[in-house]
């Protein structure tokens, strides 16, 4: 059984925010079932966007990983304003999306990822 998106969303926020880096939930998606979206903004003028990873690429996570995302972009960086059109865009093809911000000048999503 998957866990619910709200459960996860709010122990990702919780493990960014202990691990020292800024996360906050910008758009509450559905409880149960929502697709999570994770921006991450190195405060330098890059950003990246996670998303869910197709199913197919699924299968390749680790035994006991819940959810398993991939970059939705092919440049490994692209610019803030880019990242908040395309969201602008997730937002209005799905309207049961969860988006979460993280501000890292490090770079680390800190989340599950397959390519």
């Amino acid at each position: 059984m998957r866990l619910r998106a709200d459960i996860w969303v709010a122990a990702y926020l919780r493990r960014r925010n202990a691990d020292g880096a800024f996360a906050a939930l910008r758009r509450r998606g559905a409880a149960e079932a929502g697709a999570i979206v994770v921006k991450l903004d190195r405060l330098d003028g890059r950003a990246a966007l996670y998303g869910p990873a197709p199913q197919s690429l699924s299968a390749e996570a680790p035994p006991g990983v819940d959810r398993v995302f991939t970059r939705m972009h092919d440049a490994e960086w692209i610019d803030p304003a880019e990242a908040e059109a395309r969201l602008a865009r997730q937002v209005r093809f799905d309207p049961d999306l969860w988006i979460v911000e993280v501000e890292d000048r490090n770079g680390e999503p800190r989340i599950d990822l397959v390519s």
